[in-house]
């Protein structure tokens, strides 16, 4: 099957407008992409950022018209600067397998495989971990979770509970099980990432052993190790609600920062944690520690 893809070029303030407007004409799907190089770390919980230049792409059935679907947003939005219109016909494809040609196994800490189905690495010593692209995020290969995923391969996890707050894809509760956790609960205020994370545990015959919640269903609790994958500013509001989930000894893991915000997610837990230096990947760090 084939589309009609059209992108425009406008504004930070048309931009939600003109996608609302490709909606009303039938858009199969709307989305928005930076036009230039304005990079976007951390919008607020539940905000859709939009970028100053920002490029609104809209995928059309092959019975639309694009020209008359041109000849509408003009009119409609005559005053507003719209500009760089493109039209092209684009092919169906299987986007998840396609992207996994740039998927390949990954090695943590020479313990730990993260692989794709069909290309598992097995190796006395080592554990293997079935992941594909999906719906949620965390395949290993961004920084924020190769960061966790070595940090699970590094350390001894035999008989320990375990809490993946913001679990996304369920890859670092799936990967502690294999380590040698004794159970893991997997949480994420995203319905479709307790179901990638359930989709995964059953994928690496792990379901036993794993448990998944919305926030608003998990009963708190103090685990050996706590891993919260998510971002600086959500980090740093939920610091002592996070350092409630850690039990007198045990460890926490923080990813999802960048370099420049580090000192902030530090004042924010040291009166919980103490620290061992950080690790860096990139522009992102992990922070880890010990609960007092």
């Amino acid at each position: 099957m084939a589309w009609h893809q059209i992108s425009v070029i406008t504004d930070e303030h048309t931009a939600p407008n003109l996608a609302d407007f490709f909606s009303q004409l039938g858009a199969v799907s709307v989305t928005y992409m930076d036009a230039e190089d304005e990079p976007v770390y951390e919008p607020a919980i539940g905000e859709t950022k939009i970028w100053s230049n920002t490029q609104v792409i809209a995928l059309y059935e092959l019975d639309a018209i694009p020209e008359h679907i041109e000849t509408q947003v003009l009119e409609k939005f005559k005053h507003a600067d719209l500009h760089t219109w493109l039209h092209e016909s684009i092919a169906d494809q299987e986007w998840e397998r396609a992207w996994m040609e740039y998927y390949q196994p990954m090695k943590f800490a020479d313990k730990l495989w993260v692989c794709p189905t069909d290309q598992e690495q097995y190796e006395t010593g080592t554990v293997c971990l079935t992941l594909d692209p999906g719906l949620a995020f965390g395949t290993g290969t961004h920084p924020t979770t190769a960061l966790c995923l070595e940090w699970l391969a590094s350390h001894d996890l035999a008989d320990k509970t375990l809490i993946d707050y913001g679990c996304g894809s369920g890859i670092l509760a799936v990967a502690g099980i294999l380590l040698g956790a004794k159970f893991a609960h997997a949480v994420d205020i995203d319905p479709q990432a307790l179901t990638a994370t359930t989709s995964n545990a059953l994928k690496n015959q792990v379901t036993d052993k794993i448990a998944c919640y919305l926030p608003e269903h998990f009963q708190p609790f103090a685990a050996d190790v706590v891993l919260a994958n998510i971002l600086a500013k959500p980090l740093i509001d939920m610091a002592p609600a996070i350092c409630a989930l850690v039990a007198p000894g045990g460890q926490l893991v923080l990813s999802g920062i960048l370099h420049e915000q580090a000192d902030a997610v530090i004042q924010a837990y040291q009166q919980y944690i103490d620290f061992k230096p950080l690790v860096q990947q990139e522009d992102w760090i992990r922070l880890d520690g010990i609960k007092r």
